[in-house]
């Protein structure tokens, strides 16, 4: 399909006039359907069996293309929706393109966007923080966190990479159909360190549009609900370092976010393994515990694991699963990476385990 669309779009460019640039330009359409089954249940009592779509990956399709203009320049364009693999509906059908809508120039200056596109925080950091990139009901990471995935108005600079280290900044400006209609409502700096088997990186976010969550400018994650006037805070630090077949992960995260529960204000502190058994099947271990920093003892802890194994380049199996337990008035749930879990009785436990297939075009 990769190829059609490339084809196609050269037809398309071999009727228009001859500027010899055109000839360089290039559309690809992309794309993942990940569907599984999940079970989960609590010791509240409530307990689930359901199909669902987008366990490790959210389902979606995309367009991307780039022209080459010369001197190294390139300008480059993104568009993307989500939707369910379950039914087809897309996840936001007011949207054409809910999760990405940008375009932007690269060379050896590095690279500018404009439009809706994700942070830098969400893009780059997640992938140092844990085996699952932040993913599954399998990290705690996912299941404590809360952070702003998206942006609208966005502007991002991606810096060069000068001896293994780079910088991605990203701000927002604010939109006026959900609040405040000027000035820069988010901002996101992430700052990355790879030297063959050590990866670091950590980033610090702010966003403080007034329907921050709430169907404004931004997608916020880790099921907070803010209100009006709400400031949200977060900084992020990965690292990672391999040893053969093994990759040991290290990650903390710190949120701050006005207007909710106390226990949003917290800390959270993960460790993970990672195992090559083969080089299809590759094994991970995550623990994580989420500490309240409001002395209220809403504290948790979890237990996850996740085993991948690839039928191909493209298609893979995945098992999923976690154990949380939740203290005083926690009430953390495990939610796959495009689904919500049960709602948890504050200071029950909850446990589930999933089984999903993923394909990527």
């Amino acid at each position: 399909m990769k190829k059609l669309i490339t084809l196609a779009s050269g037809a398309v460019l071999s009727s228009a006039p001859a500027f010899p640039v055109l000839a360089q330009s290039s559309v690809t359409l992309y794309g993942v359907i990940d569907n599984g089954v999940v079970y989960q249940s609590s010791s509240g009592g409530n307990s689930a069996v359901r199909a669902v779509p987008g366990g490790l990956f959210a389902t979606r399709f995309g367009f991307k293309g780039s022209e080459d203009i010369g001197d190294g320049v390139h300008v480059n364009f993104q568009l993307e929706q989500a939707f369910s693999g379950q039914s087809g509906v897309a996840t936001n059908p007011a949207d054409a393109f809910n999760r990405l809508a940008y375009v932007g120039l690269s060379g050896g200056f590095g690279e500018v966007r404009f439009g809706l596109q994700n942070s830098p925080q969400y893009d780059v950091l997640q992938a140092a923080m844990d085996p699952s990139w932040v993913k599954s009901i399998a990290s705690p990471m996912n299941n404590f966190n809360g952070l702003i995935i998206r942006a609208n108005n966005g502007i991002s600079y991606y810096t060069p990479t000068f001896g293994g280290l780079n910088a991605k900044v990203m701000v927002a400006l604010r939109d006026s159909s959900g609040g405040a209609g000027n000035g820069i409502g988010f901002y996101n700096l992430v700052v990355q360190y790879i030297n063959g088997p050590l990866n670091v990186a950590a980033g610090y976010e702010r966003g403080d549009e007034p329907s921050v969550g709430a169907g404004g400018s931004y997608t916020l994650t880790g099921g907070a609900a803010a209100g009006p006037g709400a400031v949200f805070n977060v900084f992020n630090a990965g690292a990672s370092y391999t040893i053969g077949s093994n990759r040991i992960w290290l990650a903390y995260h710190t949120e701050n976010l006005t207007n909710t529960p106390k226990y949003m204000q917290h800390d959270v502190y993960q460790i993970s393994d990672s195992y090559q058994f083969t080089p299809a099947f590759l094994g991970s271990v995550m623990y994580g515990y989420a500490h309240d920093r409001t002395g209220q003892g809403n504290n948790a802890q979890e237990l996850g694991v996740l085993l991948e194994y690839a039928l191909s380049k493209a298609t893979e199996l995945y098992t999923a699963a976690g154990f949380i337990q939740n203290r005083n008035k926690a009430a953390y749930t495990l939610a796959g990476t495009a689904y919500s879990g049960l709602t948890i009785t504050p200071g029950s436990d909850t446990r589930g385990i999933g089984v999903g297939l993923v394909h990527k075009f």
